[in-house]
């Protein structure tokens, strides 16, 4: 077995990494675990394209939808200038079902009503972004990239290299806004206990709407790499929910870190499994892990014990 997997399972593990952070900050401020932040990450793919293609229209149909690539890269500026409005759009969304469905249903306090709110949210969100993109999946570049050689029989692409870069940048960025900002004190304080946050001055209600947006966004960002890297396609994020909630779990509810480490041993054991036992048990070892750690350590890695 080469170290191939390495670079697969990083790359997988930085992307559910991303996506996990969304939930754990979700399950630990809104105490429920919501199943359709998977489609986050799939809406905020195809806004991603749609939003490319406009910039592509507007600059010139000669330019095509994605516009020229950046350097080795398979794609260009508007990529990356709609990334960041999707991944606004994204948080929108995320924002916008709150305020419809969530709140409502939060002022009952029962958490198994909302889990199953989030079923129905899920598949209602499935089903329109098929009836508008259709069940075809789409690509944001058809470009075949030639991987580059980094020895010990590990070659990587540009394109993974890029994705690779971005997502620590944006860990890094999340850690740093709920370790040193304001609104980042105010997540933690809300997630160890609203109530008391509440008396204490805390704007509980800012807190969630926080929540929704990063989550939404980072899904968003986790959608494009995911289809910059394989294909856009409706199932996409139903497909990374068992592993994003394995990934939060094993990393520990409410820790930032301890769900991007999450992601990485997700990735990575299930990159390893492909060559060890067949890629058609890559499912199951995210099911396995999340087991696992429920039984040898519910808490989680970095998980504070209630």
């Amino acid at each position: 077995m080469t170290l191939q997997f390495l670079v697969d399972g990083l790359l997988m593990g930085g992307l559910i990494g991303l996506g996990a952070i969304g939930v754990t900050l979700t399950y630990s401020i809104l105490r429920f675990a919501n199943f359709a932040h998977g489609e986050f990450i799939t809406w905020g793919a195809y806004a991603t394209l749609a939003v490319a293609g406009a910039i592509g229209w507007m600059g010139g149909q000669h330019l095509g939808a994605l516009g020229a690539p950046l350097g080795p890269f398979s794609v260009g500026w508007p990529i990356l200038a709609a990334g960041l409005v999707a991944m606004a759009l994204t948080g929108l969304l995320a924002l916008a079902l709150d305020l419809v469905l969530f709140r409502l249903l939060r002022a009952r306090g029962n958490a198994i009503i909302m889990v199953m709110a989030s079923f129905g949210a899920s598949m209602a969100l499935r089903s329109l972004l098929e009836f508008v993109f259709t069940s075809e999946p789409k690509y944001f570049s058809r470009d075949i990239q030639i991987a580059i050689p980094l020895g010990l029989g590990v070659r990587v692409t540009p394109d993974q290299m890029l994705m690779l870069g971005l997502t620590a940048a944006l860990v890094v960025a999340v850690h740093l806004i709920v370790t040193l900002t304001t609104i980042g004190r105010s997540m933690q304080a809300v997630a160890e206990n609203p109530e008391l946050a509440r008396v204490t001055g805390v704007n509980v209600e800012s807190v969630i709407r926080a929540t929704w947006l990063a989550g939404g966004a980072l899904a968003c960002a986790a959608g494009i790499m995911s289809g910059i890297t394989v294909q856009v396609r409706p199932f996409m994020g139903f497909d990374l929910l068992l592993p994003l909630f394995a990934a939060a779990i094993l990393g520990g509810i409410g820790s930032v870190p301890g769900a991007v480490i999450g992601g990485l041993i997700v990735g990575l054991s299930e990159a390893a499994a492909v060559p060890l036992v067949g890629g058609g048990f890559r499912a199951a070892v995210a099911f396995l892990l999340l087991i696992a750690v429920l039984l040898v350590k519910p808490t989680g890695l970095f998980g504070a014990r209630e």
